[in-house]
């Protein structure tokens, strides 16, 4: 007989905004006490992604932290673009801490991350769960984010040997915020929004070889000016598409998670399945 593996995967689909919205959750298959929660949302520039793209992450995440981690297939541009998919963010965030308890999670402990678009995703939901008094989210982790449409903080791609260009990034962003107007809200653009205070403990992580890693350290600045503790971890040598993947960034992660989720004098709970 083999063992269970490490850990298990279920699809789901739960109402969203528009329609039925798919969920995926990751569970450390041994786990006995109720688990932090984490949602996580992949990348793909508002316009591609899938669930499948999360997996590497998400796995990696619900085993080292551990905890239930739910990987969001968000609207996708520009067949539903902005606010649809932050929209779904917030409806997933609400969904997830109602059920949490029936499926071995703790909703009092939960956190958000996500990279490339699903960074500036899980930096919206953090930005709408504070004006919407909920529900409450005790940490965000960005790995590689898009955080500003009017991409005005971009690095030169030249220089830093990018494998992302600002023309993908223009186009994307294009798809995703139609109307010009759209650019200015901080749902689009937590980087323009000034109001940054009493928002979750943050990790951001960049990559060296990344037009984006300027804006998501700017991003950084700007939380730690609203007094949000953050801290910033830059990967020398790596680019974008790879940054999501790269065991030492996800081991920072999951490093932040276990800190923020489990060392922060919560008790646990039994599992209660």
């Amino acid at each position: 007989m083999h063992p269970p593996p490490p850990i298990t995967a279920e699809d789901l689909s739960i109402p969203g905004p528009a329609g039925p919205l798919a969920l995926r959750l990751y569970r450390p298959s041994m786990a006995q006490v109720a688990l932090p929660v984490v949602l996580y949302f992949h990348g793909g520039g508002f316009v591609g992604g899938s669930l499948n793209d999360a997996d590497a992450s998400a796995t990696f995440i619900a085993e080292q932290t551990p905890a239930l981690v739910v990987a969001v297939d968000y609207a996708l541009a520009p067949a539903r673009p902005f606010p649809a998919a932050p929209e779904d963010a917030h409806a997933a965030a609400q969904w997830t801490v109602e059920h949490a308890a029936g499926l071995g999670g703790d909703p009092a402990r939960l956190a958000v991350a996500g990279d490339d678009a699903g960074g500036n995703l899980a930096a919206a939901l953090t930005l709408i769960a504070r004006d919407r008094n909920g529900p409450a989210i005790l940490a965000q982790a960005l790995v590689g984010p898009m955080l500003d449409p009017s991409m005005t903080r971009l690095g030169d791609g030249a220089r830093l040997n990018s494998d992302l260009s600002a023309a993908t990034c223009a186009d994307c962003y294009r798809q995703y915020l139609p109307q010009t107007r759209q650019r200015l809200h901080p749902y689009a653009s937590p980087l323009i929004s000034v109001r940054q205070a009493g928002l979750p403990p943050a990790l951001i992580v960049t990559a060296e070889c990344d037009v984006l890693h300027k804006e998501a350290e700017h991003y950084a600045e700007a939380l730690i000016a609203a007094g949000v503790p953050t801290q910033v971890v830059r990967f020398a040598g790596v680019n974008h598409a790879t940054l999501a993947s790269h065991r030492p960034a996800l081991a920072e992660i999951a490093h932040f998670l276990r800190r923020r989720l489990w060392d922060a004098e919560v008790p646990a709970h039994p599992l209660n399945l």
